[in-house]
């Protein structure tokens, strides 16, 4: 790993920030997304890696690096990794962080951690302590926060029912493709495992609560030619039951004509209710019986621990990119070892995401039987 800078400074010892040096295995839309971000957060990419051998060059081009590899064994053995982000097609994830891993890289891997629990508790347990991430991105949006700071105040009494959904359109069509359809490939669960993890962790961080017990149905709209096996769900409804008794109601599809990425969730409490939609992510809705009202993002009205995420004034949107960035950037530094940032999604959470997939399946294929979740 390279070394901090220490500079003498009249009157004053000044510390250089490191800079990290990290690669990129794939290099597909999110392989851009994450070397984007890595940039941002002040990273050299320094190498890729493509899906394919022959696509070495077109990999680095793609993601901006310096150097493209034909696989991972050869990054791993010639390249001075620091963090390796790792953005390859889902069945994939699991023996391509083992890799980084077992090499003494910090990792960075996408979701889902791995397609099946067995898998994903080997690679918590292979992480041991160094940085292992996964980017459950929506928990850095500054209103996100805010809900999670307002609840943790109790502002919503007791919070009695959710519900929600991740919806998108983009596989509505029957001619729609992509490998993700491909069971050999994208793993056994597409819809629940792709976006309907992204809800299931941003509930539980929020809220502090877990599911402990679901009943599912899932259903195939379309059948696709690109597959070798089982048909991946188009769609899935789950009701659930958290710890604490709250009632829950989780609707996720790709096939909902006009509904681009909407992570939606409203949260039913006794003395408040709140509402967040990722499509809409400057506003946070509280609805109390005296009326509602509309929270904006505004660094001066914020709770500390949602506004160190604003990375704009008031009135100048934030999105996607810029809660990829607030965790990328806090994910090197714990690297850096600089702090151990609040909230960072680790592969612990992406076992857990996994669990609860594999929950969601069990109880799908037993015709909406109940399933526990384990812990």
């Amino acid at each position: 790993m390279s070394v901090t800078d220490l500079t003498k400074v009249p009157g004053e010892l000044r510390f250089e920030r490191q800079t990290l040096r990290v690669a990129v295995v794939g290099a597909g839309f999110m392989g851009q997304v994450h070397a984007e971000a890595a940039r941002r957060a002040g990273a050299n990419v320094v190498a890729a890696v493509s899906s394919r051998p022959e696509g070495a060059g077109a990999a680095a081009h793609a993601v901006g690096a310096d150097k493209g590899y034909p696989d991972v064994a050869a990054l791993l053995g010639d390249a001075e990794v620091d963090v390796l982000h790792v953005c390859t097609p889902n069945a994939s994830h699991a023996p391509v962080a083992a890799a980084a891993l077992a090499a003494g890289v910090p990792v960075i891997c996408e979701k889902p951690l791995a397609t099946g629990s067995a898998e994903a508790m080997a690679l918590v347990a292979a992480a041991g302590d160094r940085l292992a991430a996964v980017p459950f991105v929506y928990r850095f949006h500054p209103m996100v926060r805010e809900l999670r700071a307002r609840l943790a105040a109790g502002e919503a009494g007791v919070v009695a029912s959710v519900t929600g959904g991740y919806l998108q359109d983009w596989l509505s069509r029957p001619t729609d493709d992509d490998w993700r359809v491909d069971p050999a490939v994208g793993g056994p669960s597409r819809a629940f495992a792709d976006i309907g993890s992204h809800w299931c962790d941003l509930f539980e961080f929020v809220t502090g609560d877990r599911i402990v017990r679901l009943s599912a149905r899932t259903a195939v709209v379309h059948e696709r030619a690109r597959r070798s096996g089982p048909a991946t769900e188009d769609l899935a409804g789950v009701h659930f039951v958290t710890a604490t008794g709250t009632v829950g109601t989780l609707v996720v599809s790709q096939v909902a004509a006009g509904r681009k990425n909407r992570l939606h969730l409203e949260l039913s409490g006794t003395e408040a209710s709140f509402g967040f939609d990722q499509e809409d992510p400057e506003r946070l809705w509280v609805g109390r019986r005296e009326g509602g009202q509309t929270l904006l993002r505004d660094p001066g009205t914020l709770h500390p621990s949602a506004a160190r995420y604003v990375r704009l004034p008031a009135g100048h949107a934030q999105g996607y990119q810029d809660c990829f960035d607030a965790f990328v950037a806090d994910s090197y530094r714990a690297v850096r070892g600089e702090e151990t940032p609040d909230g960072l999604p680790t592969f612990a959470d992406g076992l857990r995401a996994v669990r609860i997939t594999d929950a969601v399946l069990a109880s799908a294929a037993a015709d909406g039987a109940w399933e526990e979740v384990p812990a």
